[in-house]
């Protein structure tokens, strides 16, 4: 009887890379005992591949291994937004996905799987802070900016370079269950899964930038977020009517009043919960939530985590905690 061959893992390097998304892709399927994959690193060419910050990387494989492989993981790299993917890379890609080949990208890696298409009409992530952007690039894909990853069934996409490990244990629980998933995240000394979505690592959940209409006004509203900041309250300040405050606002800002003013409240909800110890029901009367049951909702609504877990994950003091020594 055959035995199983093991699962073949390409990993391949554009230039640009980024060192931490090529080491996740490489290191966590690397071979061991325990682990049945294989995995070859490769670029368009053989030869050596330039990476961010003065990093290079030699690859001993090319893109004959997009062919060989089961799945193909491509990392991110820098500034995706004006890197034109080689039309070879885009070829390879497109007969690998033809072929059943799965074929994943870790962050900003996603644009070049947007390049080849292979994102048309289906949902996607990458990381947050180029969402709209990819948005923009290809109007065809549905971007998720709040999610960790995506799995599309054949094709897969990660958020920031720290979310490729999620990915990447979801692809060995896909390929040989939880058991196996979880010994790889406690040799990564990893959380097999993480709750939330990256909506907890953007800095602020308002969007920017914003216009200079009723710039005073919103100043007003930050500085008052505890009071009434109702339209009526706000117009008033304003010194216009409601309806037309509602108007311009929205047409300046891109988004209503009052989503505007929530969104202000829930930063400000998360400062305090990183650097107060004031409670979950002090911090709601503070940010004009009003009550614990308010900001809980409103906070997972936006955040995609409840403010508790959030504190424990964010608040200044709590590396020693969670057992990080600084030297």
């Amino acid at each position: 009887m055959n035995a199983v061959r093991d699962h073949r893992v390409a990993v391949l390097i554009l230039d640009g890379a980024k060192a931490l998304d090529v080491g996740i892709a490489a290191h966590v399927f690397a071979k061991r005992p325990s682990m049945p994959y294989e995995v070859r690193v490769c670029g368009e060419q053989v030869g050596t591949v330039e990476g961010w910050n003065g990093l290079g990387y030699a690859v001993s494989h090319d893109l004959e291994a997009l062919a060989w492989a089961d799945t193909v993981l491509v990392p991110g790299y820098r500034n995706p937004a004006d890197t034109t993917t080689p039309s070879t890379v885009i070829a390879a890609l497109r007969a690998a996905h033809e072929r059943g080949t799965r074929i994943a990208a870790i962050s900003t890696g996603a644009f070049t799987l947007a390049a080849a298409g292979l994102l048309d009409g289906h949902l996607a992530t990458t990381h947050w802070h180029y969402t709209h952007i990819l948005h923009e690039q290809y109007p065809t894909i549905d971007v998720d900016e709040n999610v960790l990853f995506v799995d599309a069934g054949q094709v897969l996409t990660s958020a920031g370079a720290a979310s490729g490990i999620d990915l990447c244990l979801h692809l060995i629980r896909r390929d040989h269950g939880v058991a196996l998933a979880n010994r790889v995240a406690r040799r990564l000394v990893s959380a097999p899964y993480r709750s939330g979505g990256q909506a907890q690592y953007v800095p602020r959940s308002i969007p920017e930038p914003l216009g200079d209409v009723f710039a005073a006004t919103r100043a007003w509203a930050l500085a008052h977020l505890h009071g009434d900041l109702s339209l009526t309250a706000l117009a008033r300040q304003a010194n216009v009517s409601p309806r037309t405050f509602s108007r311009r606002f929205t047409a300046d800002t891109g988004i209503t009043p009052m989503q505007w003013v929530l969104r202000a409240r829930i930063d400000h909800a998360r400062e305090l919960l990183e650097r107060t110890d004031l409670t979950v029901t002090q911090i709601a009367d503070a940010s004009g939530l009003r009550s614990d049951t308010n900001l809980r909702r409103h906070f997972g609504s936006i955040v995609g985590t409840s403010p508790t877990a959030y504190r424990a994950a964010f608040q200044e003091g709590t590396e020693s905690r969670l057992g990080v020594i600084f030297t």
